[in-house]
């Protein structure tokens, strides 16, 4: 009789088990505190190419690491082995490290005061059970769905469905010692149209914590198609200076500058383009931007960070004004201030939208360009200049006139900050950042 599979909390519980023993022996070894975490994951993932399986992987992975600090001395180290034996190993490893590291005085855990011992139940653990067959099938119909919509569509990419659940297991020395469960589903198609010489490639994607959220496969397949179809016979543009829209899935990478600038390793370095700006206007008047790590089965939701501390809800910016630099436990130290719980990253920023949509963004705009995709890395962090390849649209009238491609958009990003003039309310909520199509005043095109 084949053994049951052991139940989410099972699993959690023997993790946890696990980390009790490793911060134990670190007591035993002489640190004069520790933390250790795992993450575990298992799922399906499937690629279909014209229909046919191309890749098909059953992964359970997963590690714990411990860190151990002896006096201000810190070393780190992990395993994937959770035998005993082990685990007794990684934690002399880390002890071994830390003998040889510098004193730092900003090393150690996060403040008792600033932890979670109590996590709230988010909602994020939504587990399915998907035959290869299902996945396959789904990812089947996506391509066909594509080739349906125009003859132009001649070739896929391929098609992918995932999904995975998993679990993350804190403690430390504060006693604390906090887990939970989580799930994600996700399906792509990208196809590529030609239409003479020219050939493009699109893509559509939807992602969510419960199965049942994601959108139809034959939807994805008609959306991938369409995106690539428009980008068919594009043409490159005159340099010059006219207003631009981030459409609402690569605007999100605007606020992702914004929170790089603010990370308290940034400010503590001085490599930061917002440095000495907090309580300062940072960006347009009528700009809000709220984090809420609570939101149920949201993409970005978590009771606690990556060092166990309680996140919050928080104000990031508030009529334009910077309230919060965003820190770890170190970085708030060297900053002398708490940590604000965003070690390892933000937690569902909503960048607050008006009443438009993208058409009446279009229309508000009146000339200008429609950013669709960025290319390249050419942003400053340090004095926040601004430089990407981009590809979209050009608008006239506030109408569509033909697609745009191999042009450069540039600025720095302190001004194109100020120059949001408005949010439309076509949200992407398929990220930390929930935003919708940006509206900036004005910025600089060079063609090629």
């Amino acid at each position: 009789m084949s053994q049951a599979m052991p139940t989410i909390q099972q699993e959690i519980d023997e993790v946890k088990a696990a980390v009790s023993q490793v911060l134990a022996h670190a007591r035993q070894l002489g640190a004069s505190s520790a933390e250790a975490s795992m993450n575990r994951t298992r799922g399906l993932s499937v690629e279909t190419r014209h229909g046919e399986v191309e890749t098909m992987e059953f992964n359970q992975d997963g590690g714990l690491g411990i860190s151990v600090y002896v006096g201000q001395r810190k070393g780190s180290a992990s395993t994937a082995d959770l035998s005993p034996a082990a685990l007794k190993r990684t934690v002399e490893a880390a002890i071994d490290i830390a003998r040889y590291t510098s004193e730092d005085p900003c090393a150690g855990l996060a403040e008792a005061s600033w932890l979670e011992f109590s996590p709230p139940d988010l909602d994020l653990f939504h587990p399915a059970e998907v035959s290869t067959e299902q996945a396959t099938a789904w990812c089947a119909a996506a391509e066909e769905a594509a080739f349906a919509v125009d003859k132009r569509i001649t070739n896929s990419d391929g098609a992918s469905f995932s999904s995975h659940q998993g679990l993350k297991v804190y403690g430390n020395s504060h006693g604390q010692l906090v887990g939970y469960p989580s799930s994600r589903h996700s399906m792509s198609c990208s196809v590529i149209g030609e239409d003479g010489d020219d050939m493009q490639r699109d893509y559509s994607y939807t992602v969510g914590r419960r199965l049942q959220d994601l959108k139809d496969a034959a939807a994805i397949g008609r959306e991938a198609a369409a995106e690539t179809v428009q980008r068919l016979n594009s043409r490159t543009l005159p340099t010059q200076k006219v207003p631009v829209i981030f459409r609402a899935d690569v605007a999100s990478s605007l606020f992702g500058h914004l929170v790089s600038a603010i990370s308290g390793g940034s400010i503590y370095r001085k490599s930061s383009f917002l440095l000495d700006k907090l309580g300062q206007q940072v960006m347009a008047s009528k700009l809000n931007i709220l984090e809420r790590p609570h939101v149920l089965q949201g993409l970005a939701s978590s009771p606690f960070d990556s060092e166990g501390v309680k996140t919050t809800d928080r104000q990031i910016i508030t009529d334009g004004v910077l309230h919060s630099w965003i820190t770890s436990s170190y970085s708030a130290r060297k900053l002398g201030m708490a940590s604000t719980g965003h070690a390892g990253g933000i937690h569902n920023w909503y960048v607050q939208h008006g009443d438009a949509d993208l058409a009446q963004l279009l229309r508000d705009m009146g000339t200008g360009l429609l950013v669709t995709e960025l290319m390249g890395q050419g942003v400053n962090g340090v004095t926040g200049d601004y430089s990407r390849g981009a590809a979209g649209f050009w608008v006239e009238n506030g109408q569509i006139q033909f697609p745009v491609s191999e042009v450069t958009i540039a600025g720095n990003l302190t001004q194109m900050f100020m120059d949001i003039a408005a949010i439309g309310n076509d949200v992407d909520r398929r990220g930390g950042v929930l935003t919708g199509s940006v509206l900036l005043n004005q910025m600089q095109i060079a063609g090629h």
